[in-house]
């Protein structure tokens, strides 16, 4: 075969062009390969040029594929994996998987479940950072559908068409009390007894806020119907307030394990209402992963969350 011809099989930038998907920005490509900007446009263009297709489209000041980009990048990260594969059989070095994995959690995943995976998950792979912010489940999503994280962990769906949700893990929402107050001693109460005492709530868009709505739904109920004392936008300030007396709280089994095993806390089971929920882990269907955040997901996979118990 000539030397042209062996030349035009050859897809050139393929590193470049994955950069770039991967953060939907030349610009964000151009810092991390540590070229122009300029430089990242010209590369890509060669590319496209080679292909005779359009790689990118430009939306909201970001680059998102074409379809023809997207079917490029799944074939450009087979050929990049098999050059780190031949670089390991032939040399016996193991390059160094590197890149930032980006996070965004809601606050049960996020204080309760992400702190020991991403311990062991960086212990696997040292040289990948890890950057990680907690917010409530509506704020996640957002994150994710900006394109400022690759990925988020949530307490809820939504129906946003460009989010993709896949099983985390469950969570069990319980009611708790101090152990001095009057329901310190039971063990199981109706809901209507739960009405009584003045309730205090996570903040509207919270994912626990979004399932105890739906569980009081179904059970003929809404928020009108109980006595809200206070509404709080983190956990550790709702546990703090049941404590010390303000009123009585539905909070996750991860969130209260400390206090139900020191007796600060006391739960209660609620008949008639089921206020059980799946967590998630969200990505934007319409970006590519990186290659950290799909490394994160490979590794969920092998490590699947036990359910708290209270």
């Amino acid at each position: 075969m000539a030397a042209g011809h062996a030349r035009d099989l050859q897809l050139p930038y393929l590193e470049t062009f994955s950069k770039a998907a991967e953060l939907c920005s030349f610009t964000g490509a151009a810092k991390a390969l540590r070229l122009t900007q300029a430089s990242i446009s010209q590369r890509v263009q060669a590319l496209e040029k080679a292909l005779a297709t359009p790689l990118f489209k430009r939306q909201g000041g970001r680059v998102l594929l074409t379809e023809a980009g997207q079917k490029l990048y799944d074939y450009a990260q087979q050929i990049l994996d098999l050059h780190r594969q031949a670089r390991r059989v032939i040399s016996g070095q193991e390059a160094p998987l590197g890149g930032e994995l980006s996070l965004a959690a809601s606050s049960i995943p996020g204080e309760h479940l992400l702190p020991a995976l991403l311990s062991r998950f960086g212990q696997k792979h040292p040289h990948i950072r890890l950057r990680a912010t907690v917010s409530d489940s509506m704020g996640v999503m957002a994150q994710v559908e900006r394109g400022e994280v690759s990925l988020g962990l949530v307490g809820r769906k939504s129906d946003n068409p460009h989010l993709d949700f896949r099983y985390l893990a469950s969570d069990r929402m319980v009611l708790i009390v101090p152990h001095d107050h009057a329901l310190g001693r039971r063990t199981r109460i109706s809901v209507k007894q739960m009405s009584r005492y003045p309730l205090v709530l996570r903040e509207v868009g919270s994912g626990l806020r979004h399932c105890f709505e739906k569980s009081l739904d179904k059970a003929g109920l809404s928020l009108a119907d109980l006595r809200i004392a206070l509404e709080l936008g983190s956990n550790e300030a709702i546990k703090e307030a049941v404590i010390r007396g303000a009123g009585i709280a539905i909070l996750s089994t991860y969130a209260v394990q400390k206090e139900l095993k020191s007796g600060k806390l006391h739960a209660v089971a609620v008949r008639d209402l089921h206020c059980d929920r799946d967590m998630y882990i969200v990505h934007d269907r319409r970006r590519v992963l990186p290659l950290p955040a799909r490394l994160f997901l490979l590794f969920l996979e092998g490590h699947p969350i036990a359910a708290a118990t209270p």
